[in-house]
């Protein structure tokens, strides 16, 4: 998946997460980290734990889905190291 879809799915996938898990955020740019960093965390535990050879091929509904509970994970990580709850 080429650089700008990566940026895209990560938009998507940290601005749902982000409006999933409210609380302190990370801003815009912080959330499209979070999404890219979430989707390659959820690419991975696809493939290891589900066995989908390509769960991050391109802009498809599997795609951000996959990215999203990737993003969700990271956030709730993210969140138990900084110690926030809300």
């Amino acid at each position: 998946m080429g650089i700008l879809a990566w940026i895209i799915v990560g938009l998507i996938a940290g601005w749902l997460a982000g409006e999933l898990m409210r609380g302190s955020g990370f801003g815009l740019l912080g959330n499209i980290t979070v999404g890219i960093v979430g989707a390659l965390l959820g690419g991975f535990l696809a493939t290891a734990l589900l066995n989908i050879s390509d769960p991050l091929s391109g802009i498809d509904p599997t795609t951000v889905i996959v990215a999203f509970l990737g993003s969700v994970a990271l956030l709730a990580l993210l969140r138990l190291l900084r110690g926030v709850n809300t």
